[in-house]
């Protein structure tokens, strides 16, 4: 083995051992949230547009719909509260997250 194939070898396996600290701190992240999200009074799946309104109060902001080009692509709402996100498919609840910078939705406004 040449010293250019020793030095790779210990580059590659120096990096990948860099790596597995921050996966692990991401999934206990994703691990947390996921707790505290089954903690909380969150909309539950299947419930209506009118039902989420009438227990949570109006939404700080109601985007604008996305998909609804064919029966595999169904309209998709989202409704933005202070501390959650709701996902509606046509008009029912198909999954509530919170609104935290742990995750993709730090702006949901630029979504829009």
């Amino acid at each position: 083995m040449s010293k250019l194939s020793i030095s790779l070898s210990i580059a590659l396996l120096a990096s990948a051992g860099l790596g597995t600290p921050a996966v692990a701190s991401a999934e206990s992240l994703l691990v947390n949230r996921v707790q505290q999200e089954k903690t909380m009074d969150l909309p539950s799946r299947g419930m209506s547009m009118a039902e989420v309104e009438k227990k949570y109060g109006a939404p700080q902001r109601k985007l604008s719909p996305r998909g609804g080009g064919s029966s595999k692509q169904p309209v998709i709402n989202r409704w933005d509260y202070s501390n959650f996100i709701v996902y509606f498919e046509q008009s029912h609840v198909i999954h509530a997250v919170l609104n935290t910078p742990a995750g993709n939705n730090t702006n949901p406004a630029s979504a829009n």
